[in-house]
Formats: C-alpha cells, sequence, structure tokens
C-alpha cells in the first residue's frame, strides 16, 4: 500500500484551497506535489454568508457544502496531475473542510464539504470531520495542528514555538525532548491575517497586504491598539480557540469607534501589531523558556508582521519552517495529510493540553474510496 497521503486545508483566511501530496519517512514529511485552487469570489461571499447569522441557511449550507467538495475534487485532481501520480497512489485524503461556525464554549464545530462526493469522484479513501471527536470528548476541537508540529518539529536541545499564522493565529509550544518536560501545549492567540485582509480589501481593494506593504507606511496606533487588546478573549486561560465568530468586521468597527480620523495605513499597521503582540505576549506567558521561534502560513510572508514579532519577541530567534526543511505555505495542508495518515494507522491525532479533550482520541471519520 501506498504511503502517500494528500492533505486538504481551507482556513479563515478564506483564500484558497491547499493540497499538498506526502510522503512520509517517519514522522518526517516529504512533499511531493502542492497545489492551490483560488475560491470563486460568488463562492467565497456565500462561504462568508454562512459564517455568521442569517436566513435559509440550511439550504445555503448544502450548496455551499457540495460545491466546495467539487473545488476539493478539482483541487486534488490538478495536484495528482502536477505531481505525475495516479489515485491508486494515495492511500487517503486528509480533509479539513471550510469551518463555518465554530463556538467551542457551546459545544460545536462545523466544517463542510461533502467528503462523499470527494470520494466518489476522486476514487480515493477520505478522512475528514477531524475535530468534532475532540470535541465529543470535552475538547476544544481546536487547534489540531500542535500534534503535527509536535511530531515533526520538536528539537532534541531546544525549547521551540511553532506560530501559525493564517487568519486566525495559534502557537505550538514544543519543549526540548531532553529537558524532560513532556507536556506540549498550545492554543489560539488571536487574529492573525484575517482582520488586516478585510481591512486592506476594503481601503485598496486588494486581496491581502502583499509582504505588508501598506502596514510598513506609518507607525502603529497605541491607543488603538490597547482598546483592541480590551478584548476579554486575550485574557481567557487556555485551551482556548476562535474564528470568524468573534474577530470579523463587525468586531473591527466597534473597535474603531472613536478612531475614524486615523489614517487607513495607521489602522494597518496597528492590526498587523496586534497580531504580533498577541503571539508574543503568549509565548512570554506561556513559554518563557523558549529559545527558537519558527512561523508557518501565510503570515510568515508578511515582512511588517515578521519584523513586528521579532521587535516583540525580545531577541529570540524568529525563522520560517523553511529552516526546519518544510515550506510555510505546506505546513497546514501537510498537517491533515498527517492527520489521515494518524487515522488510517489507528493513532491519536489530539493533544489533550491543547484541546482540553478528556484523552487522546482517534480523529475523522473514513469515507471508503
Amino acid at each position: 500500500m501506498s504511503d502517500i497521503y494528500i492533505g486538504l486545508m481551507s482556513g479563515t483566511s478564506l483564500d484558497a484551497m491547499d493540497a499538498a501530496a506526502v510522503r512520509f519517512d517517519g514522522n518526517h514529511p516529504v512533499l511531493v506535489a502542492s497545489h492551490t485552487t483560488e475560491w470563486p469570489l460568488k463562492l467565497k461571499e456565500k462561504i462568508q454568508q454562512l459564517c455568521q447569522p442569517g436566513n435559509d441557511e440550511i439550504r445555503l449550507m448544502a450548496e455551499v457544502d457540495s460545491a466546495i467538495a467539487h473545488i476539493a475534487t478539482e483541487t486534488v485532481k490538478s495536484l495528482l496531475e502536477k505531481g505525475g501520480l495516479t489515485a491508486k497512489q494515495i492511500r487517503a485524503i486528509g480533509s479539513h473542510g471550510q469551518t463555518i461556525r465554530h463556538i467551542p464554549e457551546l459545544g460545536y464545530t462545523l466544517q463542510i464539504g461533502d467528503p462523499n462526493i470527494l470520494a466518489e469522484q476522486t476514487g480515493i479513501t477520505v478522512v475528514a470531520d477531524f475535530r468534532r471527536r475532540d470535541m465529543a470528548a470535552g475538547g476544544q476541537g481546536a487547534p489540531l495542528v500542535p500534534a503535527f508540529h509536535h511530531a515533526v518539529f520538536t528539537s532534541e536541545t531546544s525549547h521551540r514555538v511553532v506560530v501559525n499564522i493564517g487568519g486566525i493565529s495559534n502557537i505550538s509550544i514544543l519543549p526540548a525532548a531532553k529537558s524532560g518536560q513532556t507536556l506540549v501545549t498550545g492554543f489560539d492567540t488571536g487574529p492573525g491575517n484575517l482582520l488586516m485582509d478585510y481591512w486592506c480589501q476594503q481601503q485598496w481593494h486588494q486581496p491581502f497586504d502583499k509582504d505588508g506593504f501598506h502596514a510598513s507606511q506609518e507607525p502603529h496606533d497605541p491607543i488603538l491598539l490597547e482598546t483592541m487588546l480590551s478584548e476579554p478573549f486575550f485574557r481567557l486561560a487556555a485551551p482556548k480557540s476562535t474564528g470568524r465568530e468573534l474577530f470579523n468586521p463587525a468586531w473591527l468597527s466597534s473597535m474603531l469607534e472613536g478612531f475614524r480620523g486615523l489614517s487607513p495605513t495607521t489602522i494597518q499597521a496597528t492590526l498587523c501589531r496586534l497580531t504580533a503582540r498577541c503571539i508574543a505576549d503568549a509565548i512570554k506567558q506561556h513559554a518563557p523558556e523558549t529559545d527558537e521561534v519558527f512561523a508557518c502560513g501565510g503570515g510568515a510572508n508578511n515582512k511588517s508582521l515578521m519584523a513586528m514579532l521579532k521587535e516583540e519577541m525580545a531577541g529570540r530567534r524568529l525563522e520560517s519552517t523553511s529552516e526546519l526543511g518544510v515550506n510555510p505555505q505546506w505546513v497546514e495542508a501537510i498537517a491533515f495529510a498527517w492527520l489521515a495518515r494518524q487515522n488510517i494507522l489507528k493513532l491519536p491525532g489530539n493533544l489533550p493540553a491543547v484541546t482540553g479533550a478528556s484523552g487522546l482520541r482517534i480523529l475523522g471519520g473514513i469515507y471508503p474510496a
């Protein structure tokens, strides 16, 4: 049986669906091929609509559920073609689906993108619905990537933190293996690219702030930053997770009351500083022994964000996961290939110290080819 797995990931940024075909050497991932499919604009608007309460949601969800599955199918087929692969060479697809609601305090999370359609149209076994088993065991169902980070990025001698900066940011705290500390922890720190992307779209009609250009044009506003940091989520104890249900245009609008005189670039710089500050504060509070920080996700390409994060971290080494042999753009997609592999091998995919679950669990349901 082939040891190649495919991971599909579409996060809170709602920019695209990423696909990675991965061969594993033990737990070390070797990227065989990768592909990205941008969301069609109308579908993206419908997904955004589903992220907030509205009318006739069940009908719209059914429509979008199917549409996402067809995009996933196209993405997998393009990936196979680029990699010179056939469906028979793939052991399984790990499909995250698209989160449209994540409200752990009420005990539910929902990802859509029908895995039945994906399995039927690709002829490949699909593992999907990863989060709800952890939630059923009392966990938050998120973040899930720290388990993968622990398996792949733990150092023998250095205390590390891996920062995943997608729409939402999360950290994985990885003690050095030789330190005798065995507890790996992690949690969502707050907004990543989500608010910056939204503001950039509103002000400059650009999908995101490429290289952090707009954020680099003026200093951030300290008073606005402190206003944003007053959000109670930042003071919650871990385990904790969040999403568009909290950090959304309405939240930003409420924070900007009284600050309408600020320039768009100052606000962009402040949003960028907010992401950096929340990550750095979480590391200082929960992982003060950290030697090295490695960034992945789209935010790792934001030069302004990386510069601000380095400033905030008081001299700690900051690199991208490229330094560890894994392209930062593909870490999350690779993580869901790994989670699919964990399921197929009947191994747990969660970390209870991260999610708050009552124990280790095999995550995901299997949809056979």
